[in-house]
């Protein structure tokens, strides 16, 4: 299995020859985040700005200004904290079409150390008002994520780990912007994740099935706007939720489920993610099993909610 991010520079070259409006924009990272491919095709088209990221999402906005459709690539945790001013003024409060793409995302960013973990960038970005929240399931969705986000108008963020993960789509699946996908069906219960655990949470589901109980799997790629309509119809329909995701469970993608939920149908549910703590330095598939994003605790998850379930 190949690294997400590898995907990601593909469909970028891609996209590239396809759409002559296309920037990127790099901080001192194009190697690792496998920009060179689109750095070498387009040079004139693709900026260095060095480790300066307030300096990369002002740079952005000014090429938005212009008519170009920006890809500002850097490691997440950089995008959402030291450039947080930025991004909030100059890219969603003017309201330029700019791409933030925010790299390593949460436990996958591994040896590089907990600095470089973005495990609280989805809380900023999608408080940020008119902000756009995007995270892939697999490669497939990735690359069909990658032209969406382009043609869409507005500003974007979009998570890009640093993990090799299957595929868990078809290769005729078509991303939509604001819509959750059904990968498994059941009605005893329903996994709702985005990212890098997608594909934990259909181990986690298989196994579950084995013991005789059904889980019904949501990928929830696009975390803002979320599909309010689907979590609400698996509520009814299952009685439990169980929230999956690569990031602190303050504020993420469980926090909006459960912001859903209350508003509309309060049913019994349960959040895995890492617990309002500062990680350590590890390959990421240690990391996972440390801070428990993992099938076992997402399977735990499930059979606490179901005791719920009146």
């Amino acid at each position: 299995m190949k690294e997400i991010r590898q995907t990601y520079g593909e469909a970028l070259l891609e996209l590239g020859h396809e759409n002559p409006d296309v920037v990127v924009l790099d901080d001192d990272l194009y190697q690792p985040n496998f920009l060179s491919g689109f750095k070498n095709s387009f040079p004139r088209r693709f900026f260095e700005i060095g480790i300066a990221e307030q300096n990369l999402v002002g740079v952005a906005a000014g090429l938005s200004d212009f008519g170009k459709i920006p890809f500002a690539t850097a490691f997440g945790t950089f995008i959402a904290k030291r450039a947080a001013e930025p991004v909030s003024i100059l890219v969603a409060y003017s309201g330029m079409n700019v791409k933030l793409v925010g790299h390593q995302a949460g436990l996958t960013a591994g040896t590089n150390g907990p600095t470089h973990m973005p495990i609280e960038d989805v809380a900023f970005m999608r408080a940020t008002p008119e902000m756009v929240v995007v995270e892939a399931a697999d490669h497939v969705e990735m690359r069909r994520m990658v032209y969406a986000i382009a043609e869409y108008s507005g500003p974007v963020y979009m998570r890009v780990g640093r993990d090799a993960r299957p595929n868990v789509l078809d290769e005729d699946y078509e991303f939509e912007l604001g819509k959750a996908v059904q990968l498994r069906y059941g009605g005893d219960a329903t996994i709702i994740a985005a990212g890098a655990i997608v594909w934990i949470a259909l181990e986690a589901a298989e196994a579950l099935a084995r013991d005789g109980i059904q889980v019904r799997v949501l990928n929830m790629s696009t975390i803002k706007p979320l599909d309010e309509e689907a979590i609400i119809h698996a509520a009814r329909e299952t009685g439990a939720i169980v929230t999956a995701e690569n990031h602190n469970v303050i504020n993420g993608l469980g926090s909006a489920v459960a912001e859903v939920l209350v508003e509309n149908v309060p049913v019994p549910m349960r959040r895995v993610g890492i617990r309002d703590l500062f990680t350590e330095s590890a390959p990421y598939d240690q990391l996972f099993q440390k801070y428990g994003l993992t099938s076992e605790a997402i399977q735990d998850a499930v059979h606490a909610v179901r005791k719920l379930v009146t």
